[in-house]
């Protein structure tokens, strides 16, 4: 293991479900490799230079409205260009936190991810809540284990795929 590896998760959430996927991600790598540099920042407060800083990454986004949230796509809108061609090769992943798909979001951060060369070391982890009614959509969320196990899972793959050097 080495500390000289840095994994970011990068996450946006309005109702507490991609949070809760993210921190999930979090504890799954921490407890794979405890010396791997972990930082879990909201999309609001991640730029360019967190991007550059890090090995590797996880965008965690809900969908809404077919694609990736608004503050995640604004992450992204103010990072894509200083960061474009400096980050080619680097390792990612993606999780969604969607009512009923999440498909769509899930290709909008891949075709994000093409643009800046990285490179997929999963498929997208897609976590459905079925909210489809106004009230549903909008309620807090609390995900399952076997979800959040998921998350935890993909995490410490991602983890541990950095402190080993596979990606």
């Amino acid at each position: 293991m080495s500390t000289s590896r840095s994994l970011l998760i990068v996450y946006h959430t309005h109702t507490g479900g991609t949070a809760q996927m993210a921190q999930a991600a979090a504890d799954g790598a921490r407890a794979a490799e405890p010396a791997l540099a972990l930082r879990l920042q909201r999309a609001t407060d991640t730029g360019p230079q967190d991007l550059l800083a890090a090995d590797g990454y996880l965008f965690a986004t809900p969908e809404n409205l077919a694609a990736i949230a608004g503050l995640m796509k604004d992450f992204f809108d103010r990072s894509y260009y200083p960061v474009l061609g400096r980050i080619d090769g680097r390792p990612y992943a993606s999780l969604v936190c969607a009512g009923s798909d999440g498909s769509a979001a899930a290709r909008q951060i891949e075709r994000i991810a093409t643009g800046w060369r990285l490179k997929a070391v999963a498929p997208p982890l897609i976590v459905c809540t079925r909210a489809q009614t106004p009230e549903a959509i909008l309620a807090p969320k609390t995900l399952g284990a076997d979800d959040l196990a998921r998350c935890a899972e993909a995490g410490a793959a991602m983890a541990s795929g950095l402190a080993l050097g596979i990606f």
